[in-house]
């Protein structure tokens, strides 16, 4: 065989070897083509074309086992079974950028699985390679590292903190420095799921100056960025008063207000879970946010949305109303509570329906001015029918009881409070009939209504139990009126008169 023909058989088998990882690649885009290509025993075949002399076969091998790993835990764990793993992060040290790309995201594939996966990959020294591609000059390998990095953090606070201990945190904050917006937006989110498990690892990203930077970048054009810069800053704030103050000192607001505006629902979202995390830890943060126009302006986009995109704005809304009367007065002032009474009507979803029973609790516990402009908005009916609801779930059942029972013990608005007589459970109703006894005997003009709308008979028609605090309750109305006007309204006077009637003689 001539020097020719044995080159032309290497030339084939080169070209074979390619055909075959390309043809492997292409098949892994299509979920249908998985389970034949897993059954045909392929990661054992592609394993040592990693190994292969082209670089070109190299790439598209490990790109082909990306795509598998990406599909389901079930190949990702082929690929740790077959101990791909070690092979590739050896190599991802001495390859070029084409390569480095397609092992990281080889890596990230297999990581965003599980904790397990994600354990996996940190044990053969995964995250210490790919940090190293976050030095790389190219900006795609530093993207494919940080997106890898980005979903081993986010599993849990050991593997977020095995992350930062690869001294990733510094040069991830460069990266947001650099001008590819690919790069900006993945840095900036796997800063997000690093900072989101514990303090600790959010003032780690914090004392290399993350906030600052982050700060930056919240009028940028690009949504995409701006989502993941909100929800940053949102996980940085959320653990601490000290890191929420932090995050107000870089001057974010009311800039960020205006993103209540951005067209994207994402932003809008991001923004309003940013607002949630920083009212919730104290009056003086909650003041800062009413101030900039924050509380206004959520209000206004509960208005423009819909379903989970509402929660962070129910929830911002029930924080700031926790935390002082004042506070609650200003939602009120701002028309929250007829938000929220639409939100409550609107939405389906349960655990939705519960976060707005829960604000509306915190709006009106305070006092009775507060309970009544909750009542006012009809919610002491809506609060109940949920609770009543056999198909509500157990949380929105607890919540609305909660909610009602604190406004209840403040509400001294009778029209609000005398629907609520009629086909209410006991637990319910003593707190009605409670606030009906504290109010009734000081007021001549309610006492006639309370008789005229039919109050009085609904209290006499209640079957309370000798000695039990409603029926103290009901006493108390009682001694409110004339003697002979509650034996009128009170159940069998009519047969009584009748039977007076029988037995009367004429003179």
């Amino acid at each position: 065989m001539s020097q020719r023909q044995i080159i032309q058989v290497f030339e084939q088998y080169q070209k074979s070897r390619f055909q075959f990882v390309q043809t492997v690649a292409d098949l892994a885009l299509r979920p249908q083509n998985i389970e034949i290509l897993q059954n045909a025993g392929v990661m054992s075949l592609l394993r040592p074309l990693m190994l292969d002399v082209v670089p070109s076969i190299q790439q598209t091998a490990a790109l082909a086992l990306g795509r598998l790993a990406d599909h389901s835990d079930d190949l990702a764990e082929a690929v740790v079974k077959e101990d791909i793993l070690p092979q590739l992060v050896q190599s991802l040290a001495s390859q070029n950028r084409f390569y480095k790309k397609a092992a990281a995201f080889v890596l990230r594939s297999v990581a965003k699985h599980s904790p397990e996966l994600s354990q996996a990959v940190v044990a053969c020294g995964g995250v210490d390679a790919l940090v190293l591609c976050l030095e790389e000059f190219d900006p795609g390998v530093k993207e494919a590292a940080a997106w890898a990095l980005g979903y081993i953090a986010r599993h849990n606070a050991s593997l977020s903190q095995s992350v930062v201990d690869a001294g990733a945190v510094p040069l991830l904050v460069l990266c947001l420095l650099e001008p590819e917006m690919a790069l900006k937006r993945i840095a900036a989110s796997t800063l997000s799921d690093i900072s989101k498990h514990t303090p600790e690892l959010s003032q780690t990203v914090v004392d290399v100056g993350a906030i600052a930077h982050l700060a930056q970048m919240i009028l940028n054009p690009d949504a995409k960025l701006k989502r993941q810069v909100f929800s940053a800053l949102s996980q940085i704030s959320k653990h601490s008063v000290s890191l929420a103050e932090m995050v107000i000192e870089a001057d974010i607001f009311p800039a960020a207000v205006a993103c209540l505006k951005d067209p994207d629902d994402y932003v809008r979202k991001n923004v309003t879970t940013l607002m949630r995390e920083v009212v919730k830890h104290t009056p003086e943060l909650s003041q800062v946010i009413v101030n900039c126009g924050g509380m206004a302006a959520v209000i206004d986009y509960l208005g423009e949305c819909r379903g989970n995109l509402r929660l962070p704005g129910i929830m911002m809304l029930g924080y700031v109303a926790a935390h002082s009367e004042n506070l609650a007065m200003a939602v009120i002032l701002s028309k929250g509570v007829p938000q929220l009474a639409l939100c409550l009507s609107e939405e389906h979803e349960h655990h939705i329906k519960a976060a707005t029973a829960w604000s509306i609790g915190q709006i009106g516990h305070h006092t009775p001015e507060h309970a009544k402009a909750v009542a006012t908005s009809d919610l002491l009916t809506k609060l109940l029918e949920l609770y009543m609801d056999a198909s509500s779930s157990e949380d929105l059942q607890a919540k609305s009881k909660k909610a009602l029972k604190s406004i209840l013990q403040k509400c001294t608005y009778l029209p609000g409070l005398e629907p609520l007589l009629y086909d209410v459970p006991s637990n319910i109703l003593k707190y009605v009939v409670c606030q009906f006894s504290k109010v009734l005997p000081n007021d001549s003009k309610a006492r006639r209504l309370f008789v005229t709308s039919g109050g009085l008979k609904k209290v006499q028609e209640i079957d309370a139990e000798p000695g039990s605090s409603l029926q103290e309750h009901i006493n108390a109305i009682n001694s409110c009126f004339p003697e002979e006007i509650v034996r009128y309204y009170s159940p069998g006077y009519s047969e009584v008169l009748l039977e007076r009637l029988e037995n009367y003689q004429p003179a």
